[in-house]
């Protein structure tokens, strides 16, 4: 079956006006989806990036008319017209509004594109597929109150006016919401745990293996744990084994630190001697330590978590 005897059978081969609401709609939330994300990532931790900063913000909104509609037909074509699609085709025996079905359309290929994105890139699963439902919500309802006034009554320039003006109102209550829930302390600024060098010693895992214990009294040995690499060289890391010191550094740029050299071992990159500062990261009750390798902003993240105790 083509993609237009799809349309013919579901009611779309004249619903161009429904489709265009749907990619203005997607594009018109994205501002204020993006401003409550940056509220909500205040309450976590940032590794130390700051994405470009107050210039970055600005520059991201300065461009938004170019992106927002790319991003908008790409969450369209993605997401709201398959779930839609999905619901004309398979829950047309549900008897409600079908504004109520193609909702449900689209929460089951969020929670597609949840799975398939937990699998791949290790997102949270649940948080994924809420926020996917949440992004679908709008795009739905647009379609639907085009199609109730009646598909020959809009025009795309219509459409995108109503969208902009929209986009705008959903951004000045994003950013009330997002000063309201910070000054209530319903959302704290984060503040990295402090801990001393008693509470730094142990053991610490990440990917690949890596292991880096910290022996009280300064000992530490390395099990393919990401180092800094030699000057000069054209990697910024290297997974080194073996054994070295460590220090409790204490505060560096308002966070702990723990400075680890390896005196004896080998691995892969360039060199295996070069002393690596871990900032400690994460909470009070799970404590992290990161470290970026290469660009601050947009360098490779790599986090140790403490082992639990045997």
């Amino acid at each position: 079956m083509g993609w237009g005897n799809v349309r013919a059978e579901t009611g779309w081969k004249r619903a161009e006006p429904e489709v265009v609401a749907a990619i203005a709609a997607g594009a018109a939330q994205l501002p204020a989806a993006f401003l409550l994300w940056w509220i909500h990532s205040l309450a976590g931790d940032a590794y130390g990036r700051d994405y470009g900063g107050g210039f970055g913000l600005a520059c991201m909104f300065l461009f938004a008319p170019l992106y927002l509609p790319v991003l908008g037909l790409v969450h369209t074509w993605a997401h709201t017209l398959p779930g839609v699609v999905l619901a004309d085709l398979a829950l047309g025996r549900l008897r409600w509004p079908r504004w109520a079905r193609h909702l449900l359309g689209v929460v089951l290929v969020g929670v597609g594109w949840a799975a398939v994105t937990a699998a791949l890139w290790d997102w949270p699963f649940v948080t994924t597929a809420l926020v996917l439902t949440a992004l679908g919500v709008l795009p739905v309802l647009a379609m639907a109150y085009v199609r109730r006034q009646g598909r020959g009554n809009w025009t795309t320039r219509g459409i995108w006016w109503r969208a902009g003006a929209g986009s705008v109102a959903l951004f000045v209550l994003a950013f009330a919401g997002g000063v309201l829930a910070t000054v209530t302390g319903l959302i704290e600024e984060y503040e990295p745990p402090e801990l001393s060098a008693a509470q730094v010693a142990g053991v610490w895992r990440g990917e690949g293996g890596a292991e880096l214990r910290l022996r009280p009294g300064g000992r530490a040995e390395l099990t393919r744990v990401p180092t800094e690499a030699e000057f000069g060289s054209n990697e910024d890391l290297a997974v080194c084994d073996g054994t070295g010191n460590w220090v409790f550094d204490g505060k560096n740029d308002s966070r702990d630190s723990v400075l680890v050299r390896l005196t004896s071992g080998s691995g892969t990159g360039s060199g295996c001697g070069d002393e690596t500062s871990w900032t400690v990261g994460g909470t009070d009750s799970s404590p992290e330590l990161f470290v970026i390798f290469g660009d601050p902003d947009g360098g490779e993240l790599r986090i140790l978590k403490r082992a639990a105790a045997a």
